[in-house]
């Protein structure tokens, strides 16, 4: 008995390209931004689990590493988050032992932040885990097309930054 061969047309094999207009959703910027940002947290989360941080976590020890020390409100701002939140950010942090907290010597309103030897010595192995989490985000692009997406992102944000309901502080 002979075997019968069928010949499939490559073009045939190929998995047929999605009609994205049957696909509203991925017409909508703030539902892939949304998306998007589900998929970092995710991969952050994962390059990061020794560390047991989250991503606005890591936006305020990276801040503070910049600053040395930061009040409250002016960390909030650097962030782009409001002053509530970054309170309980804070006070989360310090209760790990990687931030002290103090009231300002000049304003006893103010509480300044100021990350401690474990937290400088956290950002030094956490600075390469969260770069990991960053480039898997965006691996799926070529190298020049990472460099526009960023740029595209930036002027997005510059351009709608006093919408947002804490500004983040653009210097």
């Amino acid at each position: 008995m002979t075997e019968r061969r069928i010949t499939v047309s490559p073009a045939a094999e190929a998995a047929p390209e999605p009609d994205w207009r049957r696909r509203p959703l991925l017409e909508r910027p703030g539902f892939l931004i949304r998306r998007l940002h589900q998929i970092h947290s995710a991969l952050f989360i994962e390059e990061c689990i020794e560390f047991d941080i989250t991503p606005v976590q890591y936006s305020v020890m990276t801040v503070l590493a910049q600053k040395g020390d930061s009040d409250q409100a002016a960390l909030a701002k650097d962030i782009g988050m409001d002053r509530t939140n970054i309170a309980d950010v804070l006070a989360r942090l310090a209760g790990r032992g990687l931030v002290t907290r103090s009231v300002s010597k000049s304003d006893r309103r103010m509480r300044r932040a100021r990350l401690t030897k474990a937290g400088n010595a956290m950002m030094l192995k956490l600075d390469a885990a969260a770069e990991r989490a960053h480039a898997r985000t965006i691996e799926a692009l070529p190298g020049k097309e990472r460099k526009r997406l960023l740029a595209d992102l930036v002027r997005l944000v510059e351009a709608n930054n006093d919408i947002g309901r804490a500004p983040l502080l653009l210097k």
